[in-house]
């Protein structure tokens, strides 16, 4: 009888496996760290599935691996320039919106004034952010909010910048009043010029652990992702985060479907879960970063809503772009202009 049971529990244990592989799977390809782990759970109970996530570390890496032969991906998170890029490569399919009632909460002001894809027709904002510096509050005075910070001898040795050629470059445009968009080679070299001026003052160029830098005294004053600069600020109370008053780069994440996805139906579910209010405002918590919903402002804690590193002062955002992809030419004029910046002697 003993063994009669343990055979039945043995075949129970086994139909139950195999009714939970039958379920069915979402793979979303996306960025470390960006998404609520607790929404994960609740998403599979509601529609009964299970979710898969691999992560990458930039948008260049995820379309060389998709480029390499990777299928099998439902969802992936691309910044909305490499959206234009997959778009214009036949690597995403157009969005069914019957299937997305939630878009209804979509800010329509981002849409009309920020977003690359106004119709979301292949796309749909999932979080939006900016690039700002930081500085600790008690050990740097008279900080002003503009990039100009970055000429301070004072903090020689103890500043950043992104090891990023976009970012950085972008920065010194905005100081100079240009679009960091631009492919003028006067303003690249004016703009790399500035640079070389920034590096005599700072200890490296780091988008690794800026973060981690500055929460732990290491380093003074960073140029950073606002997301990681609130991590290191919940780690470091002293930590202050502005937006340069000159404008600064923006960036928005999009949710999109690859051509091949196995399972789009559960892809258009997935995007309709988290456009949900709710749904978005607790993953704003979480990630710090902005999902640009309506409905979801107002659910926000009050520290979240009245902090301007977020919700970016309208004169400032007015002035702040998001980073183009500037097709073949363009890149290599800004690949130039950094070879020159990396190449010239840190006095």
């Amino acid at each position: 009888m003993k063994l009669h049971r343990i055979l039945i529990a043995a075949a129970l244990a086994v139909f139950v496996a195999g009714c939970a592989d039958n379920k069915p799977v979402l793979h979303i390809f996306t960025w470390d760290d960006y998404l609520k782990p607790e929404l994960i759970p609740r998403f599979e109970a509601e529609n009964n599935c299970r979710v898969v996530i691999d992560t990458f570390d930039s948008n260049e890496a995820m379309l060389a691996k998709i480029k390499a032969g990777a299928t099998g991906y439902d969802i992936l998170v691309p910044s909305s320039y490499m959206v234009k890029i997959l778009d214009k490569e036949g690597m995403i399919q157009p969005l069914d919106h019957s299937k997305i009632p939630n878009l209804s909460h979509i800010d329509d002001e981002y849409l009309r004034e920020t977003a690359f894809d106004k119709e979301m027709r292949v796309s749909v904002p999932y979080m939006f952010a900016a690039t700002a510096f930081a500085y600790i509050d008690g050990k740097v005075e008279n900080v002003e909010p503009t990039w100009k910070v970055f000429d301070r001898a004072d903090l020689k040795g103890r500043m950043t910048l992104l090891n990023d050629m976009r970012e950085t470059i972008g920065a010194a445009l905005k100081f100079l009043g240009y679009s960091l968009n631009t492919t003028n080679e006067a303003e690249l070299e004016k703009a790399r010029d500035v640079v070389i001026g920034w590096k005599k003052n700072i200890a490296k160029f780091e988008s690794d652990q800026y973060d981690a830098g500055i929460a732990s005294g290491e380093f003074l004053l960073v140029h950073g992702y606002t997301g990681d600069l609130f991590q290191a600020q919940e780690e470091n109370e002293n930590v202050s985060i502005v937006i340069p008053e000159e404008g600064t780069s923006i960036a928005c994440d999009d949710l999109v479907i690859p051509k091949d996805a196995p399972n789009p139906d559960l892809a258009h579910a997935f995007i309709n879960f988290v456009c949900d209010p709710a749904v978005a405002a607790e993953n704003v918590g979480f990630i710090y970063y902005l999902a640009p919903n309506k409905d979801a402002y107002p659910l926000l804690d009050q520290e979240i809503r009245e902090d301007p590193a977020i919700f970016i002062d309208r004169a400032v955002l007015g002035k702040s772009e998001m980073i183009d992809d500037l097709g073949e030419e363009g890149n290599a004029k800004y690949i130039k202009i950094w070879d020159e910046i990396k190449a010239a002697a840190a006095e």
